[in-house]
């Protein structure tokens, strides 16, 4: 009985050994601060490693991790400045790095930080329209980090960065904003096309102006090249005539070979035939009828003279009056016309 009641107390050492080793020995893992109460009181923050406590004494209040954390928190409503809902979400990059503070300064640091960021938010956003609220995430974001650090600092906890994921505006609103976005891609591509349009009619008048004036130096220099040939040939023809003496029967028949070009058409003509033309014709005229009437130089019988007309004072009219014609054709004088005359007579 004794032997068995000696087992029994130096199993009870034994295993009272062990529970104080167990108890005293903690292992810390790498990125982590374990927070010891000594009776019930702050002692000290365990580094990683192997740790030594003593048994009913000492107790690990908190361990805390000590790497950056990301914690995504759910939408919630917000109204801009004009009055508008919108539902924002974010994500806040956060740090312990106090854990003593994180643990007895803030019971929960995680709801802490989601409340401070909403109501931060609400204040911010509040007094932004929507459309400054939709553009400038960069600065809510700054003023976000900048407020929460310094309200975290306190509780040993570091925001590294705080980031709006999702601003949505309600249904009616998008389908507003969606409908003015239209109507500016609508509104600037007009803009565009009326400025191809323009800037296509300004190239086409530039080059028809170009055209233009290229056509005008082409002619004027084609009509100055004319005029000088022109010139040359009548230059050339004045010459031609002048060295070869021509006289004036020559020049009325040339004259006489170019009147029919000259009438060629159907509109009327009035002829202008210079006295010297005239005193030509005329005498080829005569030599016309000396070859075809031989007795007008001897040969032939001459035609019966009319008789001498009276001279006419200046206001005996009746006098100068041809006698009157009977109806009987051998009554009537001979009459002799110029072959000038008949050569010369105007167009209808």
């Amino acid at each position: 009985m004794g032997t068995l009641g000696l087992v029994v107390f130096v199993v009870v050492v034994v295993l009272a050994v062990i529970f104080y080793v167990y108890r005293s020995i903690r292992v810390v893992p790498q990125a982590t601060a374990a927070v010891i109460e000594r009776f019930g009181r702050y002692k000290r923050t365990l580094e990683p490693g192997l740790r030594f406590l003593v048994p009913g004494a000492d107790r690990v209040r908190a361990t805390v991790d000590l790497r950056e954390q990301v914690m995504p928190f759910p939408p919630q409503e917000v109204i801009t400045e004009d009055n508008l809902l919108v539902y924002i979400d974010w994500v806040v990059y956060f740090q312990v790095i106090d854990p003593r503070r994180a643990t007895y300064e803030i019971q929960n640091f995680v709801q802490a930080i989601e409340y401070l960021v909403s109501t931060t938010l609400r204040n911010i956003i509040g007094g932004m329209d929507l459309e400054a609220t939709l553009t400038s995430r960069d600065e809510v974001n700054r003023q976000l980090r900048d407020v929460l650090d310094s309200e975290t600092g306190r509780w040993g906890i570091r925001v590294s960065r705080v980031e709006l994921r999702t601003i949505q505006p309600n249904r009616d609103i998008t389908e507003a904003m969606e409908k003015q976005v239209r109507a500016e891609r609508e509104r600037r591509a007009t803009i565009l096309s009326a400025e191809g349009v323009k800037q296509a009619e300004i190239l086409r008048a530039e080059g028809e102006r170009q055209s233009m004036i290229l056509k005008a130096e082409g002619e004027a220099k084609a009509a100055a090249l004319r005029a000088d040939g022109e010139a040359s040939a009548i230059s050339k023809t004045f010459k031609a005539i002048h060295d070869g003496d021509a006289d004036q029967k020559l020049l009325s028949y040339q004259y006489l070979q170019m009147l029919p070009k000259i009438a060629d058409g159907s509109a009327n003509k009035v002829w202008i035939v210079p006295s010297e033309l005239g005193k030509a014709v005329e005498g080829i005229g005569s030599a016309f009828t000396k070859a075809n009437m031989p007795g007008l130089d001897g040969g032939g019988t001459a035609l019966p003279q009319q008789p001498a007309q009276p001279e006419v004072e200046d206001g005996d009219e009746a006098a100068a009056l041809p006698p009157a014609r009977s109806g009987n054709p051998a009554d009537r004088p001979a009459v002799r016309r110029n072959p000038a005359d008949v050569l010369f007579k105007r167009d209808e």
